[in-house]
């Protein structure tokens, strides 16, 4: 009964947007998927500064922040490094050729959003750039923006975004709304939506793991365990209707995975298991060490004492 029940809840979500989709021009997606993956690096421009700017203010604020405070003090040596695997992460799900293989095979799409919500995120988080960007500034410019990041009109916004509660739900959102027949497809059919769907879901995993890996006492580690708990829940719920369908959801790789000798519906069946299986070993992994943390009671006062100095 459970497993006809996921395949009736497919059918409906596949059929809301697919229908009028599904008679679409294939020969037109069969030439654009003939240019198969070359195995070519590449990158938006403004993504490819973007990149490199946030990883120069990085490199630059660590080098300002332990010549002050002593090396490993304020950001300790881990933190750091998580910061460069996020980013060698990042540059992966963005410039790497996965990103173009991902207009032609779902699964590939759905390892570049696995990359970035279960991975590139989480790191980030636990790098702290935005006291580490802080110190790459002038003095001036820092205390300025401090000031306005203290104002309530970005600070009420943003304490209420990073509740565990409007974190976890801005995050369930962007995942569901997006994997939507209707919405993926007009992520495919512009660059535009397609850079909008990875900035939310990019966004949308920073906050959730900033609520989750930010808690500091043992309620909060608590609150953190059930969002991580019910995160990989639901996630693993949408990669089981992905997998069970035996409807393609999305017309858009009927053609371009048949150009690889794929079936479109082996291609989402294995998308919806690397949604599936492989992130929920990241969920289940934060949820244990949280789990292991609010039983020894609570997170280490080692955390809270290095929050002040990372602000710069």
């Amino acid at each position: 009964m459970g497993a006809l029940a996921l395949r009736l809840l497919s059918a409906a979500l596949a059929s809301a947007g697919a229908a009028a989709a599904a008679h679409e021009a294939d020969a037109d997606r069969g030439a654009a998927a003939a240019v198969l993956w070359d195995g070519r690096w590449s990158a938006e421009p403004w993504v490819a500064a973007l990149l490199a700017a946030s990883l120069v203010a990085y490199g630059i604020g660590l080098m300002r922040l332990w010549r002050r405070a002593g090396p490993g003090h304020g950001i300790s040596r881990w933190r750091a490094a998580s910061f460069g695997g996020g980013w060698l992460m990042l540059v992966v799900a963005l410039a790497s050729p996965l990103d173009r293989l991902g207009n032609q095979l779902f699964s590939a799409h759905m390892l570049q959003h696995e990359l970035l919500m279960t991975v590139v995120a989480p790191l980030m988080v636990l790098g702290r750039p935005l006291g580490v960007w802080a110190w790459a500034m002038p003095m001036p410019l820092r205390r300025g923006i401090g000031a306005a990041l203290h104002h309530p009109v970005w600070r009420v916004p943003w304490q209420w975004l990073t509740t565990p509660l409007a974190a976890w739900a801005v995050h369930a959102a962007a995942l569901w709304l997006w994997h939507l027949p209707g919405w993926f497809e007009a992520a495919l059919a512009s660059n535009a939506v397609h850079t909008g769907q990875h900035a939310s879901f990019l966004f949308a995993s920073l906050l959730f793991w900033w609520s989750v890996l930010g808690s500091m006492s043992r309620a909060s580690d608590g609150i953190a365990l059930a969002s991580v708990f019910t995160t990989m829940l639901h996630t693993a719920a949408l990669g089981a209707l992905l997998s069970l369908s035996e409807i393609v959801w999305y017309p858009h790789y009927i053609a371009t995975a048949g150009a690889f000798g794929w079936e479109a519906i082996d291609d989402q069946q294995l998308g919806g298991l690397v949604m599936w299986m492989p992130a929920g070993i990241a969920y289940f992994v934060a949820g244990l060490a949280l789990a292991s943390r609010w039983l020894n009671g609570g997170a280490p006062n080692t955390y809270a004492k290095a929050r002040p100095s990372d602000a710069g």
